[in-house]
């Protein structure tokens, strides 16, 4: 183990350690068969939409903007989902019915947009958006229509009090998990101030806040926290606010304004060979082709996700033989699995009934590990509880998974970052 001193906070080196943790409480359409997602039980419910007999599932993810790198994995991990479910006799005996949609980012309007094209459509559970902002603008809009608001990427703790008629469900965990976890490992790493540069929006602010409560909680000194504006031509005056305030590491929570802030901060003697730098979900991407090699070199990084097993990636190179980047593609599979099981359970493909089973088909059943064995479990009256390629999942009753685990990652001298180690962690609320 390697431990904070003299703190005595842990984070292990093993692919499976145990972090606990305490909640309060980040284009064009296609159709062809696909599957539903979860939702988070709430007081003031929705009027029931009927549904048709057919599961529609409506892909809101990233072709476009901020986060397009991450929309590749999270399409291939509902496609190959549908394509299972369907080869194990689809849901309510008919095939699922899965919509592509772009979810752009936090600049466009193309989120809405496609939102309405989805409700058009029928659609009964929504799946998306990647970013925690771009949620934001739409889950209204969906979980009013009485409809399933399943995001796979989400982390922006705001979700979990937020008031979706028990409609709001992830596979992601809040960033109180990813938050604890950064901010142990810049602690551990031997910083003890730290500066904050963060994207001015609700996963930037939140990840933000939790990362600053880690360090602050382990002994360490947070000497500057600055919230940038995502859209400006330049970032000179707040990486000069981090210079200012010396710390010997940075916690970097951005998207792909990264490419502009690290030469920002090269460029103030800031460079990850003067000062530790990290990066998190939203920008821990492959930067080969961005910077000249050796850039990057040494930074370390937090994603929330398991390793995505080896056959599972072949499978997902069967539906997208292009794949080059796993992020998130195993929370976007359970999700679309999950959805599909509680449309059987509740016997209705309605977006109200798949969410009124969710939590149910998520724990304290019969342990099952993928559609067609659960489902076979459902066909014989039992109770379900299906274990995910992200995790355990288990919803709490906001619609959370109340177990995870978070990946710590290293660039290398080519620009591309590679896993440490897992660490396995449980938010109690």
């Amino acid at each position: 183990m390697i431990r904070i001193a003299p703190f005595g906070r842990v984070l292990a080196v093993a692919a499976a350690a145990s972090l606990a943790l305490t909640a309060c409480g980040g284009g064009e359409e296609t159709a062809s068969p696909a599957s539903s997602a979860p939702a988070a039980p709430a007081s003031s419910a929705p009027a029931a939409a009927a549904g048709d007999g057919v599961l529609t599932v409506g892909a809101l993810l990233p072709q476009t903007g901020d986060l397009a790198f991450l929309g590749p994995p999270e399409f291939a991990g509902v496609k190959l989902a549908v394509k299972e479910i369907n080869e194990a006799g689809g849901v309510l005996g008919k095939p699922v019915v899965e919509i592509d949609t772009d979810s752009g980012d936090t600049k466009t309007d193309i989120a809405s947009q496609s939102v309405d094209k989805l409700l058009q459509q029928n659609t009964d559970v929504v799946i998306g958006a990647a970013s925690s902002g771009v949620s934001k603008t739409v889950i209204d809009k969906i979980t009013n229509a009485g409809v399933v608001h399943f995001s796979p990427a989400n982390t922006s703790p705001e979700f979990t009090t937020y008031a979706d008629k028990g409609l709001y469900f992830r596979t992601a965990p809040s960033d109180v998990l990813q938050g604890r976890v950064l901010g142990d490992l810049i602690v551990q790493d031997g910083s003890d101030t730290v500066a904050i540069l963060n994207r001015q929006d609700s996963y930037g602010n939140g990840l933000a806040d939790e990362v600053e409560k880690s360090v602050s909680g382990g002994g360490g000194e947070i000497v500057v926290k600055t919230a940038y504006d995502p859209a400006a031509a330049d970032f000179s005056a707040d990486v000069a606010k981090i210079k200012e305030a010396n710390p010997k590491a940075i916690a970097l929570i951005a998207f792909n304004e990264t490419t502009k802030i690290i030469p920002e901060l090269k460029k103030q003697g800031l460079g990850p060979d003067k000062v530790k730098i990290y990066f998190v979900d939203g920008n821990l991407a492959d930067y080969s082709k961005d910077f000249p090699k050796g850039t990057l070199e040494g930074i370390k990084g937090t994603l929330p996700g398991a390793k995505a097993p080896d056959d599972f990636r072949q499978k997902l190179l069967s539906v997208d033989p292009a794949l080059t980047d796993w992020s998130y593609a195993p929370e976007s599979y359970d999700a679309t699995v999950l959805s599909a099981l509680a449309a059987e359970a509740a016997k209705s493909d309605a977006g109200t009934a798949v969410a009124s089973k969710l939590i149910d088909v998520s724990k304290g059943g019969e342990k099952c590990t993928d559609f067609a064995a659960c489902l076979a479990l459902l066909k014989e009256g039992k109770d379900i509880d299906y274990d995910g390629l992200s995790g355990p999942v288990e919803f709490s009753d906001a619609g959370d998974p109340s177990e995870a685990t978070i990946g710590i990652y290293q660039y290398d001298a080519e620009n591309k970052y590679a896993n440490i180690t897992y660490l396995s962690g449980k938010v109690a609320g």
